[in-house]
């Protein structure tokens, strides 16, 4: 299965990219890199896209576990490489669940399953950077 997105020059450092689903994403870079920050810079949309690829995943997996959380987000945190080309060398996934009577068993049982089996984009990152990973549980 392929994917093909087509990205179009908007003027000065803004790009429009589109995306097999149909919908568009703006990205830019900071004012000092000659861009006006009208759009996500594009490293750290692979940390969203690596968020977003686990996430869908993990809410799959406890949905079909009927396992309920009061709420769920992730924070991703990439550190770059000093010289050029810089790209991620470490990235830290922290999962947060919040709820009552949390199934600790059962959400960590689906986000293993995220990080170990099902999460492609968390493999591609395997491919260059340090992946660590931990989740943490809060009472609402």
């Amino acid at each position: 299965m392929a994917h093909k997105i087509t990205t179009h020059w908007k003027g000065n450092m803004l790009f429009e990219s589109d995306n097999p689903s149909g919908h568009k994403v703006l990205m830019d870079t900071s004012e000092e890199n000659g861009g006006t920050n009208s759009g996500l810079g594009p490293k750290a949309m692979m940390l969203s896209s690596l968020a977003g690829c686990s996430g869908l995943d993990v809410v799959s997996i406890l949905a079909k576990m009927k396992t309920e959380v009061a709420d769920f987000k992730m924070e991703v945190e990439g550190l770059l490489t000093d010289e050029h080309p810089k790209y991620y060398h470490t990235v830290t996934v922290d999962y947060h669940f919040y709820g009552n009577d949390l199934d600790k068993t059962k959400i960590n049982k689906a986000v293993n399953l995220s990080i170990e089996k099902y999460c492609g984009v968390m493999e591609m990152f395997r491919k260059f950077a340090k992946v660590k990973t931990a989740t943490h549980f809060h009472n609402s």
